[in-house]
Order: C-alpha cells, then structure tokens, then sequence
C-alpha cells in the first residue's frame, strides 16, 4: 500500500496503471529506412477524458479497420483519429521521400492539398472578426476594375462566384515553361477574361481560382505576404511548428509526392500558387487546428455557424459547402464537417464529426484512393454515419474536392484540383 497525502493506492493498481499506460502510449521509435506503420503519442487539448474502456474500444475499432483497409493496402503517409481531443490512434508507414527512404514520422510535414482551403479560410474569417474587411465586399475593391461585377468574398468562401478555374484554362496554354503565381492568376483574368461559369451567386461550382484570390485579398488587407499572415495569425499562436505555406525557398525541405507505383511527381506550371493548396502540415498540427475550433479558443461562435452553414441549398442533396468546408447532412440528422484534397500524388483527408467531437486526419504523399475510402467508412465507428449504406445520396463527388454533379458521374475533365494534363 502506497500512501499519497491522503490517498491509499494499493500496490497492484498502481502497477496496472503503469501497465495500461505502457500499453495505451503504443510509443515505437522510428528506425531510418525502416518502412511501416509506427506509433507515437500526442497530447492536445483534452475535451473530455476517456475511461481506459471508452478508450480501448474505439482504438481496437481503428487499429482493425485502419490496418485492413489502409495501412495493409500500401499507405505512405500519416494517420491521426482523435475523440475530445484523445488520441485513439496515430501511425506512420513508409518514407517521406521514396528516393532516399526517409521514414515519415510525426514532424515529417506533408501536402495538405485542398484541406488548405479550411485554413485559408480561417485567415479571411480573421480579419472579418477584427473589422478589416466585411463578407460582403465586392472583389472590386480590391483588384481595381476587376472584370466581374458583383462577386464577393462570401461568393468566393462559399464556391460560388461563377469564376474559371485557372487549372482548367491557364492549362490550355501549355506554358509548361513557367510557373503561375497568385498574381499570375488574377492577372489572367484581366487578359484572358474567360467566361463565367454561371450568374455569380446562383449556384455552387468548386474553382481553385476562388482561394487564389482570398490569398491575394489576405495579403492585400493585411499587409503581409500570405505566407507570413498564416504564421503570425494561425500556425504561430496554435503552435503548429510543422506547418507552413510552401514557397520556392521551401522546395528543398518540403516532402515531394509519388504516383500510386512510387514514380516521382514531376513539378508542373501550376505547383507555385497558395491558397487553394500549398500549406504543408502534419497529423499532429492538424489536430491542434481541430481543437482550436472548440470551446471559442480561436473564433467567435457567431462566425462558426458562419463557416458551417450549408449556402448551396437550390437543389436538394445531402452535400454542401459552407465557408471553406464541405459537409455531409444525411437524412438522420448527421452532420460531418470535412475537406479532402489531392495535389499531384497528395491525397488528404480532415474529418469533423461533430455530435461526437471525433476528428480524422490522414495525409501520404504516394497517390492511394483508399486514404478516402478508409476515412469514409470510419464514420460508423462513431456514430450512425450510414456509410454502409450502398447508396447514400442522390450524387457522385469527386473525392479530390471537385465539383458536385447531381445524378451523374464524374469525368475526369472535372477533377479540378489538379489540370488535366498533369495526370501521369
């Protein structure tokens, strides 16, 4: 019998609390060179803490379907699945370069793809919060004699401005000498002038232009290079000290992504914008984000039910886009709050289940639909998520983060975080 203060801990329940805590740490080293799943132990801000039962229970489930569908199906990147802020599971397989055989662990950072756009986001919803620019300021006022009258900031949130991808109709030039900066963008649409896709406001189409420029307006009200706005205001404070925006001074630290055989993605003309894409992070930091969206530690509540609010409701469906984020509202009453993204062979995945405060993060860099398809179906172990349900909605999204097409599949002409011509 141990006595602390006035607490007796008889000597075998101390021993199985060191026990349990050996055994729920799951803290393996990393070995240089060495390839598959690794595991170590986070602590961020607890929500609420799990009893050993609670805990044990959901970490089997993950380990099981986790390791079956993704880890034992050639998965090279990281995991991280969070409940209140626990970490029920976190593992690592293979390299951060598949050249030189670095192995990914928790401070490797990676791609984040389009789940950059929930960031981007976070910046503009910042500067709304202080006063510095209004949801519904006209992008004229920004850009002087910006060809498109009427688009607006919340247009652009939203993906609804009618605007072009730039990936579809810069790559039409086959510049594959240059490559386009957020400038370059705006520029084009000054010179090129492509048509709008629709009456800005009417409905929703997912375009990459529309991130490009929340950057440019970013740097614009700020002052700042978007690069050092995102440190200063987000990734500083949240100490994220892995993540950061991608530049040409970051091309030799910064994780390059592979095929789905393992060939080197070649850089292409349209790797070099920000915004959309180009944030770099990990499992770990990513959860911090997750968690600083709680309990009002970064935004006002006011100004989530913003960002989480469906604004494409002209046609009934269960998919919907608020202010950087896509979400699910299935028929039960379900709502999931999520973003994936794909550049090159970057596949990422952030899910938000927010009934049970449960968070699903999965980055890799080797191209593999099953960071998708493992994410999606995790849902369940959470929640009547329905997604065993063969058909589940009256649409077919593009897992990339492209365009919803109602009742109708999608081509590969449409999948637009990335040009067509890209594809390898």
């Amino acid at each position: 019998m141990f006595n602390f203060g006035k607490i007796d801990v008889p000597l075998k329940n101390l021993l199985y609390a060191v026990l349990l805590i050996a055994v729920l740490g799951l803290g393996l080293s990393f070995k240089k060179g060495k390839p598959g799943p690794t595991n170590t132990v986070y602590h961020t801000t607890v929500l609420r803490q799990l009893d050993p039962k609670e805990f044990k229970r959901y970490h089997d489930k993950l380990e099981e379907h986790f390791s079956k569908n993704l880890f034992n199906r050639g998965f090279n990147g990281g995991l991280i699945v969070a409940k209140d802020g626990v970490v029920l599971l976190e593992k690592y397989s293979g390299f951060a370069d598949l050249r030189t055989h670095d192995s990914i662990t928790a401070n490797t950072s990676l791609h984040l793809a389009s789940v950059s756009k929930t960031l981007t986001s976070a910046g503009v919803l910042l500067l709304m919060e202080t006063g510095k620019l209004s949801l519904q300021d006209t992008l004229d006022k920004f850009f002087p004699g910006f060809p498109y009258q009427g688009i607006t900031i919340k247009m652009l949130l939203s993906q609804r401005s009618g605007l072009p991808n730039y990936l579809n109709y810069l790559s039409k030039l086959k510049k594959n000498d240059t490559c386009y900066s957020n400038n370059d963008v705006l520029n084009s649409l000054y010179t090129l002038n492509p048509n709008l896709e629709y009456t800005p406001g009417t409905r929703f189409s997912y375009s990459n232009t529309n991130y490009v420029l929340l950057a440019l307006i970013i740097e614009k009200v700020s002052g700042e290079s978007y690069p050092a706005y995102m440190k200063t205001n987000l990734f500083d404070p949240l100490k994220m000290q892995h993540t950061f925006v991608h530049t040409a001074n970051d091309s030799l630290v910064a994780s390059p992504s592979f095929e789905w055989n393992g060939r080197y993605w070649q850089p292409d003309p349209f790797d070099c914008t920000y915004g959309d894409k180009n944030i770099y992070s990990t499992p770990q930091d990513m959860l911090k984000w997750d968690q600083a969206l709680y309990n009002g530690q970064l935004f006002k509540k006011e100004t989530l039910d913003l960002a989480f609010a469906p604004y494409s409701n002209e046609r009934p469906s269960i998919h919907n886009y608020g202010l950087g984020w896509r979400m699910l509202n299935l028929h039960n009453g379900k709502k999931i709050i999520y973003h994936n993204g794909r550049w090159h062979g970057t596949n990422s995945v952030f899910v938000r289940l927010m009934d049970e405060k449960a968070t699903i993060i999965i980055i890799g860099n080797k191209f593999n639909r099953n960071i998708y398809l493992s994410a999606r179906k995790a849902y369940d172990i959470f929640g009547e998520y329905l997604q065993d349900k063969p058909t589940q909605s009256d649409e077919t999204e593009n897992e990339e983060g492209g365009n919803i097409v109602i009742q109708k599949k999608i081509s590969p002409a449409q999948k637009t975080d990335r040009p067509v011509q890209t594809k390898r």
